[in-house]
């Protein structure tokens, strides 16, 4: 997926101490820099980092469905809910500390080539379409997997599958849309604050806090939600396929509007024009 890079040829700010804050202008080009380095990619070379991506997030799933398995019964609700929130991040910290390709990292870093120059929109529907497909197509393998091992072995029961589909599903398509552009958004701000910090374990705090705050606020996630769903299908004949493709379709229209729109284009807009 070779893309002509205009934006290398044009001269950079000096990078930082390391230990001073970075600055704004400096976390964009970092950035743009990434961005880049994917775009000229191979089509093959990205879509298999995004297959292993798929693959990588669904530990969050099997965390989570686990963890509720085991204390569904005997803790509240709301203890519950937060418990299974502090799961949710570690897909998240294997799929971004081991740089695999996630989508909703993309909504936002994908855009910002764009809005410098350096690429066409279709080079931006190109690089979305191989990581979007190759994160689905790996979390169903992995749906597979863990709706096949899991009830045998018994680490998580078929009825906490039903549970993670049913508290992403129940809802009106424009409550999903909504709750998936939130998600988007800090997706997008995730990504700003890993390039902006310094060192691993800053980056694994941030991706925690993060990913914390969408689980225990049950925002719509694309791609982890995908995975959950997907098993709830797989487990149960009260979640139906309709249901996933009602789910997916809706949360991914967020979360591509909220990275794109709510960090790339403001970001963008409010470094350059400051």
């Amino acid at each position: 997926m070779k893309v002509l890079n205009r934006y290398f040829n044009r001269k950079k700010t000096p990078k930082s101490d390391s230990s001073k804050p970075k600055e704004g202008k400096e976390i964009l080009e970092e950035q743009i820099d990434m961005s880049m380095k994917e775009f000229n990619r191979s089509n093959l070379g990205l879509f298999m980092s995004a297959f292993t991506a798929g693959l990588e997030i669904g530990f969050s799933v099997l965390f989570m469905g686990t963890i509720f398995t085991m204390f569904g019964e005997q803790l509240s609700p709301e203890v519950m809910k937060l418990l299974m929130a502090l799961c949710y991040p570690i897909g998240f910290i294997f799929v971004i500390i081991g740089r695999s390709e996630l989508f909703t990292e993309h909504t936002s870093l994908a855009i910002l080539p764009a809005l410098n120059g350096s690429v066409r929109f279709r080079n931006i529907l190109v690089l979305w379409a191989l990581v979007y497909s190759g994160n689905l197509i790996g979390g169903y393998i992995f749906s597979l997997l863990i709706s096949k091992i899991g009830p045998v072995v018994g680490f998580i029961k078929p009825s906490t599958f039903h549970h993670l589909a049913e508290e992403l599903v129940d809802y009106n398509w424009d409550t999903i849309l909504l709750s998936a552009l939130l998600a988007g958004w800090m997706m997008g701000l995730l990504g700003w604050l890993v390039t902006s910090s310094q060192d691993t374990i800053s980056r694994i705090l941030v991706i925690s806090l993060v990913t914390f705050i969408i689980g225990v606020a049950g925002l719509h996630h694309c791609i982890v939600g995908s995975i959950e769903v997907f098993t709830g299908v797989l487990s149960s004949s009260e979640i139906t396929f309709d249901d996933y493709l009602k789910f997916q379709f809706w949360a991914t229209v967020g979360n591509a509007v909220g990275g794109s729109v709510f960090v790339a284009i403001l970001k963008f807009s409010h470094v350059r024009f400051k």
